[in-house]
């Protein structure tokens, strides 16, 4: 069965243009060209991928808010953002939404096809490992099963993104370790510049400390990347 992919893009040629590229590439995609038509698409059933515009319209952030309201719906589904907005500001605003990547659409076509693949290669991997028995690694406090994509800390669950959870995943393999930011993006599968990268750590920081306000598990080790400590 194809993949679906959703695109919220409020100008007509660039959704076609998109559309077309993932219909072409084999999946199953249906357009949006605003927040309120894609509710109620996603009311009816959840895409397996959601690819978000910010500026919605006359709603300068509809992209944001409709972030947030698939995030609380799914805290797994993969969502990119794909805007034409390139700061620094509204990168780190959309990650710390939940987004599993921030793309502006400076990208490439075929780069923009290779990112949504590696999104699903890595959804194909916890789906195949979900039918294997519990494979459970602890470090410390913390329990990650890499086939149910589970992360606990102190027995406590711990919601984590795609993105998120294989950064966890990677730096708690060998704890003490220093991870480089580029180590990590390879991990996750993106491609991303240093400070996103350090949004991403801050975000699951606090995750953590929702769960926990003692954690401090994610050492930053300055000028090279980070570590995991077990304290």
């Amino acid at each position: 069965m194809s993949k679906k992919i959703a695109i919220v893009e409020d100008e007509p040629a660039i959704l076609a243009n998109y559309c077309d590229l993932f219909r072409r590439e084999g999946y199953e995609v249906t357009g949006y060209a605003d927040r309120p038509s894609a509710l109620r698409g996603f009311a009816e059933s959840l895409p397996d991928l959601a690819i978000l515009d910010i500026g919605l319209g006359e709603e300068v952030e509809g992209g944001f808010e409709l972030c947030r309201e698939l995030r609380s719906r799914s805290s797994t589904l993969p969502i990119i953002f794909l805007t034409a907005r390139d700061s620094d500001w509204d990168a780190i605003s959309g990650l710390r939404l939940g987004a599993d990547d921030y793309l502006t659409k400076e990208i490439s076509l075929p780069h923009l096809s290779a990112r949504v693949a590696a999104l699903f290669r890595r959804q194909r991997a916890l789906e195949a490992g979900a039918q294997e028995s519990p494979k459970v690694r602890t470090a410390g406090h913390l329990s990650i099963d890499e086939a149910r994509f589970r992360v606990t800390w102190r027995g406590e669950p711990v919601d984590l993104t795609i993105t998120e959870f294989w950064m966890v995943s990677a730096l708690s393999r060998y704890p003490g370790q220093v991870k480089s930011r580029d180590q990590l993006m390879q991990e996750a599968s993106i491609l991303v510049d240093d400070p996103t990268i350090t949004s991403y750590i801050r975000r699951i920081r606090r995750k953590f400390q929702q769960v926990d306000e003692s954690f401090d598990a994610i050492q930053t080790v300055y000028g090279v990347g980070y570590r995991w400590n077990n304290g």
